[in-house]
């Protein structure tokens, strides 16, 4: 079953597919100078897919998030990925952590420039899949970290990571704890792992033992603030973005 927003000025569409056993709230947020899409939040159930259309440059995020309750007038809160309470978003970003596909479309078939994020952590696998004339790089994250990489009791740097859910403190691989793996900055708040103060370059700002386990694990999503090189990727004027959630081969084995 698929839902759809359009929008006869648009130029292209961002097919958001949920692969997951559970139902995800799709979030998108406009960046600075282009225009929110025609909905900013949504629920998507198990199997369900979501067209939205997008104008010619424009550039914005779009992220999941889960274990939301919301009422008849649209507000709640969500587990992970929050934006404010509501199930439109409304112009707020994703509360950490939560995985991020971000993208800038180009203009009169101009390059676009697209990634996936970990910098403010992870919530869920994802893998981005431009369509264009030409072949162009799929991108994401299809590792289940929540299932064992940052808290398998092997690692225990990596439990600092973690985020149980509100009804299990267990968050040792296979314990089904895991709802969400922060980023260092998120977790501690230090400068070294935010790329901040004196760490505000990126001949300062180095990968960390931290930022490691997300790049093992993902090495096309950006794993810190400064890792351009493997992260961002390019596409001659993709007619079309699927942004799948949970895809079956997101089976990851546990590594150290």
């Amino acid at each position: 079953m698929a839902a759809s927003w359009s929008c006869s000025s648009m130029a292209m569409t961002f097919t958001i597919a949920n692969y997951c056993s559970h139902p995800i709230w799709p979030g998108t947020l406009a960046g600075a100078g282009t225009p929110q899409l025609s909905t900013t939040g949504f629920r998507l159930d198990p199997g369900q897919t979501a067209q939205l259309a997008a104008p010619a440059g424009w550039s914005g995020r779009i992220w999941a998030r889960t274990g939301c309750v919301f009422d008849a007038d649209g507000a709640g809160v969500c587990q992970t990925g929050d934006c404010g309470g509501r199930v439109e978003c409304r112009g707020a970003g994703a509360a950490p952590p939560a995985t991020l596909f971000e993208v800038t479309l180009g203009r009169g078939g101009g390059e676009d420039f697209y990634d996936v994020s970990l910098v403010d952590g992870y919530n869920l696998p994802v893998v981005a899949i431009p369509r264009a004339a030409a072949a162009c790089n799929a991108t994401g994250c299809m590792a289940d970290l929540n299932r064992c990489k940052c808290t398998h009791e092997r690692a225990p740097r990596h439990r600092h990571l973690a985020i149980a859910g509100a009804d299990d403190d267990d968050v040792e691989c296979g314990g089904g704890g895991a709802i969400a793996c922060r980023s260092a900055c998120e977790a501690f708040g230090q400068d070294r792992y935010c790329c901040a103060g004196e760490y505000g370059t990126p001949a300062a700002c180095r990968p960390t033992a931290y930022s490691a386990i997300f790049k093992t694990a993902c090495p096309r999503a950006y794993s810190y603030a400064y890792d351009d090189s493997t992260s961002t990727f390019t596409c001659k004027a993709a007619y079309d973005y699927t942004i799948a959630f949970c895809l079956p081969t997101s089976g990851y084995a546990c590594s150290y």
